[in-house]
């Protein structure tokens, strides 16, 4: 007996002296400190074809789906051909004759079999860059114009004007409605169309250059609530040509309107636009004829006395039946709908009470339509095989979790990437089937030997109306049920986010579970208006931005001080941006709850925001000033009883630095004392090292005022 006592004591001072302080530092850094899963870099499906590849061990692998290696780039093939590098590029395209990648101002075209390469050299400062492997064309931005390039003419011009309030082949609308670039090369690559826009009517906004002397202005085009808007184009350039025709965008929508998800037909011949009015409660689904310009049709029309907001082009199935799926929430969740392109609505192919979220692709005939979505769990990300005859769906992703999912060009083979709470990350090899075919990645736990608990507690409470609300919690790996907790709620809120996800750390950063490692339990609770739950969970925030989520995060509040090991006393909130809103919103709407609080970048009054977002959700002030007076920090600073902290990046073009000033004068007059603290060069963001400081900022703050 004392033999097995004094071997578990020797046991487990041998686990314990294994243990490594995880810092903070690192903690921040973490994906550069090899303390996030292991991954299989630059995975991708090469182009027309069952063959893969990745980045291991210096090499980039070639793979068939046999999981055999068919070819190898190595570091020292690599640097022999392309002397001046030291390292293997991040390959952007792929295909069985080459890889595409990207060097400074130059597009390459690496030829592995035969090591020879090519190069399209492009200006300083271009931009956007845009390659299409059918044509070997590579468009792209210089300031506000834009260009086409080859290996025999690297500057050919597309659109090209005087006027700096001309802004063309860069996103539009902020980059919202699912908008993420400004160029789109046609299916078999002999036109170009892009996305244009006016801001001759938005204001200009000064922004402050400190790095040279004297400090000197830099305005950026701002569109706020309730004032000048930007004015939508849609261009496209022939190839062949060399011209370029606009179409005549649909009227009825008005001057200022959105010009969204911009799809080309299968032929070449049309191009398909979702255009909403500026006050986006009305879209129409228009044709355009591509070589004219002309408007053709209106296919179909939605309309919605909140919002309507189209985020995904149309997906035209592959059987040349001149039919497509538009993904529509327009029964309370985004679903599939099935269209022929004289707009009839052939068949409404799915009505799932959960959320689709992208479609990837078809299978070569078309019979089946492949479709990422969250399944019953709105925690997961999934794959789901739908027949697009009977709407039947397979989920080819049984194990529970967030999937990232690449689909081979023919539809047969899936490359699927994944983790949840419990598993740190796994990547198969699967048919169109769901049968597994090879296991490529198994990552271990990274943080096995530090002194923190990367799994989370998932768990669900109760919140506005009844509804079930998804909540994560870290405790210190040494949690003991007897002792008393402080609490640091983080928090977002808004929509399009979702914090709490059935992934590697719960969906959270390392520095929650360094941050329980050092004796504190980090909370948070997605609440109403946050992402897939659905339109109904969503819209309850329509005209009152924070108002129903503060009562969600106040019902988390409460589950908190029902815990026996929770100190009740010492609740702090943080969050960034719109989690920046809602911290300082709580602590001045419900001063008594919170003894510290943290917000970065944050909105203090919704009238300084922009018009793609703001007017979305709020309306403009003038339509409801009600509204925006409610919601308004500058209103409630007054109330403000506990320590808080304003963050905000000096260069943020996103939340304009008015908001945080604005919130210290407003302090100022009346009499509150708060923090504020300001990084000159940073964004929306803190980024790199600079990071560090940010998190040692913040965290600091809360651990030293949060008593």
């Amino acid at each position: 007996m004392k033999k097995i006592f004094l071997y578990l004591l020797i046991f487990t001072f041998s686990v314990n002296a294994q243990q490594k302080e995880l810092n903070l530092d690192d903690a921040v850094l973490g994906y550069y400190k090899g303390l996030y899963p292991k991954n299989l870099r630059n995975l991708q499906w090469l182009k027309n074809s069952d063959k893969f590849l990745y980045q291991n061990n210096g090499q980039i692998i070639f793979k068939n789906i046999e999981n055999k290696t068919v070819y190898t780039i190595t570091k020292s093939d690599f640097t022999t051909v392309f002397t001046d590098r030291k390292r293997l590029p991040y390959v952007e395209t792929a295909t069985d004759d080459f890889i595409q990648f990207s060097g400074k101002n130059e597009i390459i075209l690496y030829r592995y079999h035969q090591k020879t390469y090519q190069s399209i050299k492009l200006p300083e400062g271009a931009e956007n860059q845009d390659f299409c492997y059918q044509n070997m064309y590579v468009a792209y931005t210089l300031n506000n114009n834009l260009y086409v390039g080859h290996v025999t003419n690297s500057k050919i011009p597309v659109a090209v004007n005087t006027d700096p309030n001309i802004v063309s082949g860069q996103a539009i609308a902020r980059s919202e409605f699912g908008i993420t670039k400004g160029t789109f090369w046609s299916p078999k690559g002999k036109k170009l169309a892009f996305y244009q826009k006016d801001e001759s009517h938005v204001d200009d906004y000064p922004l402050v250059d400190i790095s040279v002397t004297p400090a000197k202005l830099h305005n950026i085009k701002y569109p706020m609530n309730g004032r000048g808007s930007e004015e939508p184009a849609v261009g496209v350039y022939d190839l062949q040509t060399g011209k370029t025709i606009y179409l005549q965008l649909f009227d009825k929508a008005g001057k200022e309107h959105y010009a969204t998800n911009l799809t080309w037909g299968p032929n070449e011949k049309f191009i398909y636009l979702a255009e909403i009015n500026r006050d986006q409660n009305h879209m129409w689904f228009n044709k355009y004829d591509a070589q004219t310009g002309v408007f053709l049709q209106t296919l179909f029309e939605e309309t919605n006395d909140k919002w309507v907001e189209p985020e995904h082009p149309a997906y035209f199935i592959p059987d040349g039946k001149d039919r497509f799926i538009y993904l529509s929430e327009r029964d309370g969740f985004m679903n599939l709908y099935m269209y022929d392109t004289t707009g009839k609505l052939l068949k409404q192919l799915t009505s799932n009470k959960w959320v689709s979220n992208d479609i990837l692709g078809f299978s070569h005939n078309g019979k089946f339509v492949y479709v990422t979505g969250t399944g019953n769990d709105p925690r997961d990300n999934r794959l789901f095989k739908i027949n697009t005859r009977n709407g039947k769906i397979k989920d080819l992703t049984p194990e529970k979790g967030q999937h990232y999912v690449q689909l081979s060009d023919d539809g047969k083979y899936i490359l699927d990437s994944y983790s949840n709470v419990n598993i740190p990350g796994k990547i198969l090899l699967i048919n169109n089937k769901g049968k597994i075919i090879k296991q490529l990645l198994l990552a271990e736990n990274p943080v096995a030997n530090y002194n923190i608990n990367p799994k989370p507690e998932m768990f669900s409470i109760t919140g506005e109306y009844g509804d079930k609300l998804y909540a994560r919690m870290f405790k210190p790996a040494d949690f003991d049920p007897n002792k008393k907790y402080p609490v640091l709620v983080y928090v977002y809120g808004g929509p399009h986010a979702q914090l709490v996800t059935n992934s590697w750390l719960g969906g959270a950063p390392l520095w929650m579970p360094w941050l329980a490692s050092k004796g504190y339990l980090v909370f948070t609770v997605d609440g109403h208006g946050s992402a897939e739950r659905g339109f109904d969970f969503e819209s309850v925030i329509h005209r009152r931005l924070g108002v129903v989520e503060m009562k969600d995060q106040l019902h988390g509040v409460e589950y908190l001080k029902s815990l026996a090991f929770v100190d009740a006393n010492r609740i702090a909130v943080h969050g960034w941006s719109f989690g920046g809103f809602m911290t300082s919103s709580l602590m001045t709407t419900y001063p008594d709850v919170f003894t510290t609080g943290v917000a970065g970048g944050p909105v203090t009054d919704w009238k300084w925001y922009e018009v793609m977002y703001g007017e979305r959700y709020m309306d403009t002030y003038q339509q409801n000033p009600d509204g925006f007076k409610q919601t308004s920090v500058l209103n409630k600073i007054k109330n403000l009883k506990g320590k808080l902290l304003t963050i905000h990046g000096y260069q943020d073009d996103v939340v304009v630095p008015q908001h945080n000033i604005a919130l210290q004068r407003e302090a100022i007059k009346n009499e509150i004392q708060m923090d504020f603290y300001l990084y000159p060069m940073a964004k929306h963001n803190v980024y790199g090292r600079d990071r560090v400081h940010l998190m040692k900022k913040i965290l600091n703050y809360i651990m030293r005022n949060n008593k």
